[in-house]
């Protein structure tokens, strides 16, 4: 689906993703991990044509989307989650989820069948569908967020430190959506997220990024059991 072949993306003259490399397939969960600083947001970005690297080739379902334009982006199906949610304090809920779609030209018909499978997904969303985003708990901005982002019917989706901010209770719930969507929309998903070990218990294979390098790679349940890891990650 996703192939990311050593790029080099700089913010200024500050080089900060060293020849990254890093591939998704279908259907696969992928998380990357790494320590404040590490590069993580910055490769989402450079994904999503917020930041161009200056070498390198991101190549999306076979074609190339380098240099192209955010919104050309989200076009080709990538929607990203971002870190701190994003959601538009002054739209209402519903108003936020009609700009997930802002993107496709659904029919009036598709468009409510989208909004009711995410009311279905997120109770909570329909209840609240009349207030305005920025009243809303953490927690349900999060859920926003993750609904917006699947108005647009993306084929593969990014989420930025889902968890930074809520409390543990809603932190489960919301990895167990990320599941959700992967197993029954059969959607690829990149999961950058500084909680190591719920990323590497909920993704196939992961990537550690160590200032601005691939350190490290592989099956998940072989990372979880890796003493670098275990020492560096998850406290062990």
């Amino acid at each position: 689906m996703l192939q990311i072949k050593n790029i080099n993306t700089y913010y200024g003259k500050v080089h900060v993703l060293r020849d990254v490399s890093i591939e998704v397939r279908e259907q696969e969960i992928v998380s990357i991990i790494g320590a404040n600083g590490a590069g993580k947001s910055t490769l989402m970005r450079s994904v999503m044509g917020i930041i161009h690297p200056k070498s390198g080739d991101i190549i999306f379902e076979g074609g190339g989307i380098s240099r192209l334009k955010t919104d050309q982006v989200v076009k080709r199906g990538i929607v990203y989650v971002p870190e701190g949610r994003e959601v538009f304090p002054e739209l209402t809920v519903e108003e936020n989820l009609e700009m997930g779609a802002f993107s496709k030209r659904y029919s009036s018909a598709k468009y409510q069948s989208l909004l009711a499978e995410m009311y279905g997904m997120y109770p909570r969303l329909k209840d609240r569908r009349k207030q305005f985003a920025g009243s809303l708990s953490g927690g349900e901005q999060q859920m926003l967020a993750i609904a917006r982002g699947l108005m647009s019917e993306p084929k593969l989706i990014m989420f930025d430190e889902p968890s930074l901010g809520l409390a543990p209770v809603i932190v489960d719930e919301m990895f167990d959506a990320i599941v959700k969507i992967n197993r029954e929309k059969k959607l690829p998903v990149i999961l950058v997220e500084q909680n190591a070990f719920a990323a590497l218990s909920i993704s196939h294979r992961c990537y550690v990024l160590e200032n601005g390098v691939v350190t490290a790679q592989g099956p998940s349940r072989e990372l979880i059991n890796s003493p670098d890891v275990k020492k560096a990650y998850l406290g062990g």
